[in-house]
């Protein structure tokens, strides 16, 4: 989807205090041999702190940025992907009290990691046929230090951090602007993530802890047994997203600065995002996303930031967001710094 006229005016994060891989491995969490194949340094990890208490901060921080007032929203989107509070509660309308405190819609967006790319994508086109106001604040956070999982062996493909973060898109001028942002799914593949589970009586309800690499080795079972699972390549998924964008764009990746992408290990990143795409590690945030761990939707927004507040990329600048969630699905967002935030 081009996008004409839209900016981010703002974003922050809520990044907690790290715990290293070596003292994981030291304390027993984590071997040493996933560590080493990993390439991750450390992860954030918040403790007692509440997932949308994390949003909250990230979004008071990303409002403050944008010089936007309270009244100048349409709408609040957050975008978890753990469980954020009470059942049968509204964690988006928490965020929205904490911060805004208007009588606007609060919705709950649920695309997993990708969820805040998407969340751009909705807001655009909410702030293209709504002119009655002028911005949509976007939400995230995640707090994985829960009973019935254990982020530090719940998948071999990344490393589970905590953290929220923020953005505020707006129809006047900000410091980016957001040029095209497109989605593929595979729905045929949402079995990779389901495995043997029934849906009924869900997981999380009848005290199952939540283990990936039990739902995989199911997976690789059936296909000895002959039931062939879908056969895809991410990375062909991901280069139909990028070619998408950027035809939108009338870019090449040779205007694309820099990628920020899913905080996930090493080698899932180069297989599946930059490799098929022909970037090299450098033109990524992997340096940045080893010190934080897969923070579900906050990893674009914090990659972005980091970009920003550390001068790698300034105005003129284009820089690609992209990331995977379960479903499976890519999504893909081109912005152009404007100006320094």
């Amino acid at each position: 989807m081009k996008v004409e006229n839209i900016f981010l005016a703002g974003i922050g994060t809520f990044l907690p205090d790290r715990v290293t891989t070596a003292q994981a491995v030291e304390n027993g969490w984590y071997d040493e041999e996933s560590r080493a194949a990993s390439g991750m340094i450390s992860v954030g990890v918040a403790g007692g702190t509440p997932a949308p208490d994390m949003a909250v901060a990230a979004a008071r921080e990303a409002v403050k940025r944008s010089e936007h007032r309270p009244d100048d929203f349409a709408a609040l989107l957050h975008t978890p992907v753990h469980h954020q509070g009470p059942e049968i509660w509204s964690a988006p309308h928490y965020v929205l009290h904490q911060t805004l405190d208007r009588p606007v819609p609060a919705l709950e967006i649920r695309q997993g990691c990708l969820g805040m790319i998407t969340s751009m994508r909705l807001a655009a086109q909410w702030l293209t046929t709504d002119p009655g106001r002028d911005a949509v604040l976007l939400t995230a956070g995640d707090n994985f230090s829960t009973p019935g999982i254990d982020r530090w062996r719940v998948s071999s493909h990344y490393l589970l951090g905590d953290g929220g973060s923020a953005a505020v898109v707006s129809r006047r001028e900000g410091f980016a602007r957001l040029l095209a942002v497109h989605s593929v799914s595979c729905p045929e593949a949402e079995v990779l993530h389901r495995g043997g589970e029934p849906l009924f009586p869900p997981s999380v309800t009848a005290g199952r802890p939540l283990d990936l690499e039990e739902r995989s080795e199911w997976i690789r079972a059936q296909w000895a047994a002959g039931v062939l699972p879908p056969l895809f390549h991410l990375g062909d998924v991901v280069t139909q997203v990028v070619g998408r964008v950027l035809a939108d764009t009338a870019l090449h990746l040779d205007d694309i600065a820099r990628v920020a992408h899913s905080a996930v290990a090493l080698d899932q990143i180069r297989n599946g995002f930059l490799d098929p795409l022909g970037i090299d590690e450098d033109r990524g945030t992997w340096q940045f996303n080893r010190t934080l761990g897969h923070s579900a939707g906050t990893d674009q927004i914090a990659g972005l930031e980091h970009l920003l507040d550390s001068g790698q990329v300034g105005p003129g600048d284009r820089v690609l967001l992209l990331a995977a969630a379960v479903g499976m699905e890519v999504g893909a967002a081109v912005v152009e710094i404007t100006a320094t935030p």
